[in-house]
């Protein structure tokens, strides 16, 4: 069971990976980051929201090593931490926030708990 659902798991996070990575202006309007000024932010989309989630998905079921999955979830709680912090500091549109985060802590809970 824990096999299908490490697979499933890094489905779901490359497919997230995927908006960012090929649809960068989607991914930053839904994140209320649309670029004004530059399209430097469509680059970062690509980069730190889309391929590197893909890539470390990818890697992950390629290597099929609990360490890989783990390291995943330290990511999403990296970006949950983030996201707990900004609702502290930032005061962001709270559902937003509590949708992406709630996600990101799932994810990590699943990755964190089932493989290390």
């Amino acid at each position: 069971m824990t096999d299908i659902l490490n697979l499933l798991a890094c489905l779901l996070t490359i497919a997230f990976g995927l908006f960012g990575f090929l649809a960068p202006r989607y991914t930053a309007a839904a994140l209320d980051l649309a670029p004004t000024t530059s399209t430097m932010g469509l680059s970062e989309m690509r980069a730190s929201v889309g391929g590197l989630f893909v890539v470390a998905g990818a890697a992950a079921l390629w290597l099929d090593h609990p360490l890989t999955y783990g390291m995943i979830g330290f990511a999403f709680a990296g970006a949950a931490l983030g996201r707990a912090l900004s609702l502290i500091l930032d005061a962001p549109p709270v559902r937003k926030v509590l949708i992406f985060g709630g996600i990101e802590a799932a994810l990590a809970a699943w990755f964190l708990s089932a493989n290390l």
